[in-house]
């Protein structure tokens, strides 16, 4: 008898605490148009699947037959030894000068023993393809690039089988023509490297390997170590396989042409990539296509060295209101609450780019292993970013991914185990795929206007309260239906979620959308804080839900639950409740709907699944305490 009294107790203050359904107005936007702050239709969701303007190439169309062809046996090929300060070789068509050694005509050389302060020039007629093979050479050159393709059709460089090969420049160039060389490799023309042997390359002072046109590998194993980038390479850098250990002063891999926006792109097939760079892991002036690979990335130092600092002043936020009263759709009111929170986000002078993988135009992976540890953005497009498959651990000081346009997860496991926010773009489609994401801000942020997050400056769509010039209107925010919304930013954004499972642990706005926010599909879970102005959901326009399951917990004080469902919706709140509290819906035959135990204490609960129905009722239980509400 006991036992029932207390429970009873418990049910009664778990009521009068506000553990009430949220009702849900009809809005008449169940079909996902958009709707802006005046109620006026402004085009569907359909039009925020933008296509990553990605060519559809394969490997046929980047590498040819003669990239790919490793083996010389039966091929008449010239030796030239390598003997310190001096050269041999019989060939009319190797020209010898102290330790400068000139190749003149296509065929296959073979380089032999140790150059300690000598040089490979290639000067070939256009049309030629001449082959170099790296045979155990040695080849320092105190001045200039030890190997110097100036003219050919293309240039390629073969690492003999079991060999070790080593290119070294003594830390500084001099031009001996008007060429201004700044790279260990220096190439005009087209330069290919293939083989199975390794190569070291050290360029104290500039890149390890440039390119002026293409860069292609196709096997081999590569040490490049530079002061400026790895691989450097105006039209593209094309990688089909070889094993890759870059350390760089900029960026490992590099690809831009200022001239040909078409070019300057990046296409990996495969290989094994360990990059550490004090610029981008890879980035890519063009667009930038990955179908595979194995890639183990390091920016700046990695995600520690970002620096980010919080005011204090986060816990005491909501006052007393925050046990209490009922959520309503759009309601993000504190009564007599004085807005005082603020992010500062503290960086250097922010002049290099310390992304992990970055492309100025679209970005689409398709398959691939990807260990990004970044000071900046882990993934990062000024166009659109497509990922269709692939594994990726991200540790990032900015956001996990970032695309200035549209952001599509069409499949993939994707795990973010720190970053300032998730997924940030400023349409987020949702697809298919796996992610569970740990952000300090923001878990899904569709924002208006280009990233500046993590490195100073206003960032449009998102600011905090109290930020000068951004003030906060009667404890709601400015901008969306109704006067509350989205961080003050344009309300163009949208987030659609339409499948795959998406977990989201979020120290800021779960999910925020400056514009509107859809689910008709897929299992979303999202934890967020109880301190500060923050919500389990954050939208301007309109927040719908006709499908998938959606379970949500985090703030009470400035929640917002769906603004329109076509199935049933849950919304209460429960008090103050610890991490780990167990949250169970059941229908009212007893069958379990969903459960779900917060990683981060809360004060809301908001659940939907297809397989509630609206006003029919269900019992809510929060660790031991229950209450039956009726589904909106």
């Amino acid at each position: 008898m006991k036992k029932i009294i207390s429970l009873f107790l418990l049910l009664s203050l778990l009521i009068l605490s506000g553990c009430t359904t949220v009702p849900v107005p009809p809005q008449n936007i169940a079909d996902g148009t958009e709707k802006d702050g005046a109620g006026e239709t402004e085009g569907t969701s359909e039009e925020t699947d933008i296509p990553a303007e990605v060519p559809s190439v394969t490997d046929d169309d980047m590498f040819t037959d003669r990239d790919k062809n490793a083996d010389y046996s039966g091929e008449k090929s010239t030796v030239i030894s390598l003997n310190g300060d001096s050269a041999e070789c019989p060939s009319d068509a190797v020209r010898i000068s102290g330790s400068k050694i000139t190749v003149t005509d296509e065929g296959t050389y073979i380089f032999r023993g140790t150059l300690s302060d000598g040089q490979i020039i290639v000067a070939a007629d256009e049309k030629d393809k001449p082959r170099l093979v790296l045979d155990g050479a040695d080849i320092t050159s105190l001045d200039s690039a030890p190997i110097y393709a100036l003219s050919a059709d293309k240039v390629v460089v073969t690492l003999a089988e079991g060999s070790q090969n080593r290119l070294t420049n003594g830390g500084e160039f001099i031009s001996s023509d008007e060429n201004n060389i700044d790279g260990t490799v220096f190439s005009k023309v087209d330069i290919t490297f293939n083989g199975t042997g390794s190569l070291t390359v050290a360029s104290p002072s500039g890149h390890a390997v440039v390119a002026k046109d293409d860069a292609v590998f196709t096997g081999g194993s590569y040490t490049l170590n530079s002061a400026s980038h790895g691989i450097d390479a105006n039209d593209s850098v094309r990688i089909l396989d070889g094993s890759f250990n870059i350390t760089s002063g900029k960026d490992g891999i590099h690809s831009e042409n200022t001239d040909d926006t078409t070019l300057g792109f990046v296409y990996i097939a495969g290989g094994d990539f360990t990059v550490s760079s004090e610029g981008d892991g890879i980035s890519a002036g063009g667009y930038m296509k990955i179908d595979g690979g194995e890639f183990d990335i390091i920016t700046g130092g990695g995600s520690e060295n970002s620096k980010k600092q919080t005011s204090d002043s986060w816990g005491d936020f909501m006052g007393g209101f925050g046990g209490g009263g009922m959520m309503k759709p759009g309601r993000k009111d504190s009564p007599g609450t004085e807005y005082t929170s603020e992010i500062t986000i503290v960086t250097d002078d922010g002049s290099t780019s310390i992304k992990g993988i970055k492309s100025a135009g679209n970005i689409e992976i398709n398959g691939g292993s990807f260990k990004i540890d970044s000071a900046d953005d882990s993934v990062h497009s000024n166009g659109s970013v497509a990922v269709n498959g692939g594994t990726f651990d991200i540790s990032s000081g900015d956001d996990g991914f970032h695309a200035d346009d549209t952001l599509t997860v069409a499949g993939g496991e994707i795990n973010i185990t720190e970053s300032y926010e998730g997924l940030e773009a400023l349409h987020i489609l949702y697809k298919d795929g796996k992610t569970a994401l740990v952000a300090s801000d923001d878990g899904l942020n569709a924002a208006g206007g280009v990233d500046g997050s993590g490195f100073g400056g206003d960032r449009e769509g998102d600011t905090f309260g109290g930020v000068p010039g951004k003030p906060m209107m009667n404890g709601g925010r400015p901008g969306g239906a109704g006067g509350f919304g989205g961080m003050g930013g344009n309300s163009n954004g949208s987030i659609v979620i339409s499948g795959g499972e998406l977990h989201v642990n979020a120290s800021g706005d779960g999910i925020d959308a400056n514009g509107y926010l859809e689910i008709t599909g897929g299992y979303t879970t999202v934890a967020g804080p109880t301190q500060g102005d923050t919500a389990t959901l954050d939208y301007d326009t309109s927040a719908t839900i006709s499908g998938g399951t959606f379970i949500g917990t985090g703030a009470s004080g400035m929640a917002q639950t769906f603004s329109d469902s076509s199935q049933g919706v849950i919304a209460v709140r429960v008090g103050n409740q610890p991490a780990g509290t167990e949250i169970s819906l059941s229908d009212e035959s007893g069958n379990t709907v969903v459960t779900y135990t917060p990683e981060l204490p809360y004060a809301v609960v908001i659940i939907s699944s297809p397989d509630m129905v609206k006003g029919e009722s269900y019992a809510i239980r929060v660790g031991n305490t229950s209450a039956e509400f009726s589904a909106s």
